[in-house]
């Protein structure tokens, strides 16, 4: 097939869900041309892996300034802030000229990229959601850590639920990451796109897989975008209700928070020497193959966590809360477990410090999990019928 795609972001291992799309596509010999905008946060992405896999790439900077304007002009339209943050003039100009070739689809990513989609004949376009940000907003507006975010959650509700079903009326082929978000965005619009199709975000296998190394004692590991406030909120849970019960038991425990542009606020709260904010690192694996448990203890949550997806398939443990189940087809007790409110979060960790053996079960029946329900190029298979419906 010939694909042309439209994205918000530089596909990355950051941006992971057109990253291991493209590369499983790639490989599976598909000639694939992709028009991303580079913002602020993205600017240092290397786009040569998928390069050298054949995918042509081109990015379209944009300034701290411009992401403003943009936001600026989303809000006087009454659109919501993200619809306007990423638009560039030059991806626009560059995607209308591309459609003036062949191209069998044309997929685009995101809310920030539903301007872009609305450039695409219906006939040729597939949209990728990846998540219901309605639903993501219905929960930050009373969950959200700070005020101020739970005021911009509130805020944008209204415009993201009218935005969201506006385009599912609009769009055709819909694409999200779990069942989920597709309920909740059919209820936005009952008689919306002729197709809505669940596909979920897949693991690197090759990448992220066990490494012989021993793995520290006593030691728990939470991964993840640190300036997303559903991390957050996460990570001082962790280190004000969950690690105070965890120490009363068991002192010697450490927790490593890995993850880009924490602020401050979650650095003024890790005071504790055990705790550690590591912050950005150049490779996630070799932390998570020393950790002896990955937790998630999300407050609410969307799509699937990759965090999650990524510590299973390195064979580590993981102690997660219900909100992480949506998406995943995870047995509790079996693949991973499941634990609600920092009591019976602690027990779990606590428990399975105690229990090696019950830690390499997990591990390996987390591998296991991913290998089945997780594998890239299976996940582009099933998106590779989405558009053959086109």
């Amino acid at each position: 097939m010939n694909i042309l795609m439209a994205l918000p972001y530089p596909p990355s291992r950051i941006r992971i869900r057109p990253f291991g799309f493209l590369q499983a596509l790639a490989r599976r010999g598909h000639h694939i041309r992709v028009l991303a905008v580079q913002p602020p946060e993205d600017r240092d992405v290397d786009l040569e892996p998928l390069r050298d896999l054949g995918v042509e790439i081109h990015s379209f900077p944009l300034s701290r300034g411009i992401t403003l304007w943009n936001a600026w002009r989303a809000w006087m339209r009454g659109d919501p802030l993200q619809a306007g943050y990423a638009d560039h003039p030059g991806l626009r100009e560059a995607l209308r000229r591309s459609l003036r070739e062949p191209w069998d689809v044309v997929h685009v990513e995101h809310l920030r990229g539903a301007g872009f989609a609305r450039e695409v004949p219906p006939d040729r376009l597939v949209f990728d959601a990846v998540d219901s940000i309605t639903r993501l907003f219905e929960q930050a507006q009373a969950m959200a850590p700070g005020r101020l975010t739970r005021w911009v959650a509130r805020l944008e509700l209204r415009r993201t639920r009218r935005f969201e079903a506006g385009w599912l009326s609009a769009f055709l082929r819909i694409v999200v990451t779990s069942e989920e978000d597709a309920t909740a965005l059919r209820r936005l619009a009952p008689n919306g796109p002729a197709m809505l199709t669940v596909i979920p975000n897949g693991v690197d296998l090759e990448f992220f897989r066990p490494q012989a190394v021993p793995r520290d004692p006593a030691t728990l590991i939470f991964t993840g975008k640190m300036s997303y406030h559903a991390n957050v909120a996460a990570a001082l849970d962790l280190i004000r209700e969950i690690m105070p019960r965890i120490w009363a038991h068991r002192p010697e425990v450490r927790l490593w928070i890995v993850g880009r542009n924490p602020p401050s606020r979650l650095r003024q709260a890790a005071r504790d020497p055990r705790v550690e904010i590591i912050g950005t690192v150049p490779d996630l694996r070799p932390y998570l193959a020393r950790a002896t448990l990955a937790v998630c203890p999300m407050r609410y949550a969307v799509g699937i966590q990759n965090k999650v997806l990524e510590a299973m398939a390195m064979g580590t443990p993981v102690v997660a809360t219900p909100p992480v189940q949506g998406g995943l087809r995870a047995v509790p007790g079996r693949d991973l477990v499941i634990a609600a409110g920092a009591e019976a979060f602690a027990e779990a960790v606590l428990r399975l410090l105690d229990d090696p053996a019950e830690r390499a079960a997990l591990g390996t029946a987390g591998r296991a999990y991913v290998e089945t329900h997780h594998r890239w190029e299976a996940l582009a298979e099933r998106l590779e019928r989405v558009y053959a419906g086109l």
